[in-house]
Order: C-alpha cells, then sequence, then structure tokens
C-alpha cells in the first residue's frame, strides 16, 4: 500500500483554506489541499459559492461573484505551488504522530501537520423553492451581513425565519435597509434571550408572525413572497416580501473528525488558546467558519487561515521538520 506523505495538508477549500494555502506555499512547505467534492449539501469553495454579489471583501470595489472570488482564491493559491486533490477527507487518526489520513479516493495520507479549514453549512428549511433561489441568487440568503446591504433588498419588506438570537440579530440589522422586517417563527416565542428579543420586540420596523411555518418560496427568478402555514390552526397565507433570510443555524463540517478533536456542544472545533488557531491536539490547527460559530464572515476566516499557516509554519520549525517529506511506498 502506498502513503502518502505529507507536511502540510489542509482539509477544505474556503476563504481560510485557500489563504492558509498561499501561506504556507510562499513558506515553502509544499502544501496540499484537499478541496472536497460535491454534494447536495457542498461544493468546493463552501457557501461563497452560493453567493452571487460580495461587497464587503476588502480589495474590490465593485460586487464581485462568490464564485469568482474563491477561483481567484484558489488560482492564487495554486501561483505558488499549492496542490489541489478534488477529494474528501472522510477519516483521522490524530492520536500519534505523524497524522493519518483517507481520502475519499481510497488515498492514506501520512501529515505532519494539519489545519482543518471545512467550514459550516447553512441550515435551511428544506424547501425546494428556496434551495432554487438561494443558489440562483434569487433573494433567498442565510446570511444579512453579507446580503443585506445588495442593491435589490434595500428598500423592501423582508423575511427573517427563527426565533434564536441569530434571527434577532440578522433582523435588527436588516432594518437598516428594508422598508419592514417581517420575524416568522413557528412558536408563540422566542427562544433568543431577553434582552435581543426585547429589543426586536420594540422597535418601529419589525414585525412577527407567531405561530407561523415557510411552506413554500414564492417567485420565478427573484423571490416575490413566502407562503406560510399556521401552526395551530393550519390556515394558509402569503407575505409579500422582496427577500428571505433563514436564521436557525448552522451546522459546522466536522462529522469527519470522530470526536479526534475536542469540539462545542455546538460542534465547532474548540481552540483552547484565545486569539490562536490551536486546537485540542498539538499540530492541527483550525480556521474559518469550523471554529467560528460567531462572526462568519469571509474577510476573518481569510483572516484565520492566515493564523492557522503561520501557526503550523512555527509548530514545523520547532520541531525540526522545515522541508516537504517524500512520498514512501509501505507494504499493507
Amino acid at each position: 500500500m502506498s502513503d502518502i506523505r505529507e507536511t502540510v495538508v489542509i482539509i477544505g477549500s474556503g476563504p481560510a483554506a485557500w489563504t492558509a494555502a498561499v501561506y504556507a506555499s510562499r513558506a515553502n512547505l509544499d502544501p496540499v489541499v484537499y478541496e472536497g467534492e460535491i454534494s447536495r449539501d457542498m461544493v468546493p469553495g463552501g457557501q461563497l459559492m452560493f453567493t452571487t454579489d460580495i461587497e464587503n471583501f476588502p480589495g474590490f470595489p465593485e460586487a464581485l461573484g462568490g464564485t469568482d472570488l474563491m477561483e481567484r482564491m484558489k488560482a492564487q493559491a495554486e501561483r505558488f505551488g499549492t496542490r489541489v486533490v478534488t477529494e474528501s477527507i472522510t477519516s483521522v487518526d490524530f492520536s500519534a504522530r505523524p497524522f493519518v489520513l483517507r481520502s475519499s479516493g481510497g488515498s492514506h495520507i501520512v501529515a505532519s501537520t494539519v489545519i482543518v479549514a471545512t467550514g459550516a453549512r447553512a441550515n435551511w428549511l428544506g424547501l425546494p423553492s428556496e434551495e432554487r433561489l438561494a443558489r440562483t441568487g434569487g433573494g433567498v440568503s442565510s446570511c444579512a451581513v453579507c446580503d443585506g446591504a445588495l442593491p435589490s433588498f434595500r428598500n423592501q419588506p423582508l423575511v427573517v425565519v427563527g426565533g434564536g438570537d441569530s434571527a434577532m440579530e440578522e433582523a435588527l440589522y436588516l432594518t437598516k435597509f428594508a422598508s419592514e422586517v417581517v420575524i416568522v417563527h413557528r412558536r408563540d416565542s422566542f427562544r433568543a434571550s431577553k434582552v435581543m428579543a426585547d429589543r426586536v420586540l420594540e422597535h418601529p420596523k419589525i414585525r412577527v408572525e407567531w405561530n407561523a411555518q415557510v411552506t413554500d418560496v414564492l417567485g420565478d427568478d427573484f423571490i416575490t413572497g413566502v407562503r406560510v402555514a399556521d401552526t395551530l390552526t393550519g390556515e394558509v397565507r402569503d407575505i409579500t416580501c422582496g427577500g428571505m433570510f433563514v436564521a436557525i443555524g448552522h451546522t459546522p463540517n466536522t462529522a469527519f473528525l470522530s470526536g479526534q478533536l475536542a469540539l462545542h456542544e455546538n460542534g465547532y472545533i474548540v481552540t483552547p488558546d484565545s486569539w490562536r488557531t490551536t486546537t485540542s491536539v498539538e499540530g492541527v490547527f483550525a480556521c474559518g467558519d469550523v471554529m467560528d460559530s460567531y462572526y462568519r464572515q469571509a474577510v476573518t476566516a481569510a483572516g484565520t487561515g492566515c493564523m492557522a499557516a503561520l501557526e503550523a509554519e512555527r509548530w514545523l520549525a520547532h520541531h525540526g521538520i522545515e522541508r516537504p517529506a517524500a512520498a514512501v511506498e509501505t507494504t499493507a
């Protein structure tokens, strides 16, 4: 059996992964990125692949498509020598060094250090119309901070789905741009903290549709409204809106770790040292949305990708591992 020996393995393909790759390759660490495979929930490039206009990433005064940004980041990493494998890492063994990883293509990878940048996926309602409009830029989003200021949402009635703190934050943020914000919540009270709920309920531009569940998103090329059903009576009604923001949480892509790293209760990787990307296993680093449940922005993900690569470089130097190890043949 052939073992592939690597010095730096980066798992993921969003802003954090590609930034880590740029820094690691410029440091002559010869990194390899396992960018993942296309699935129903994710594609290589992460959530930005479903974002049509990005206006808040530094350096681009004009709106830039998420796909374009990811392609540019990937090309920049490849320019400096990053190797890219379009496979997923399906399992890891961090119990001893060097670390052992297995890929969906059957590869057995032995790594000196690993950077986990697998991101998190937004939780959706599961409606075909919602998925279609989210993927085509039709006015359905999971991030108000990312998309709320776009011209298509300004001075429009906007719907926020959810009842937790994230939904409250999304709704309050959108009041800066919307003519009205309608929160659709399936219960008769919020799960959010009292202070956040009070701010929402007291805001003149926000109203709440209690005991309501979105059953369909209306519109062909762009959203025109949502259809909701009363969770108590079953009565169906339509709400006109120019955008829908789903704020029912995110799920970090950490299942493949199988308990090899310490996780928070919400599934995000624990980084025990403040302002660091170190994890519970020495030599393994985490960056981007897989360890950040708070900011969840492309630019912050990129920043932590830089941090992870710098920390990996210093860790390798400290342990005297400064050059890539060659691939070796072993017998099973």
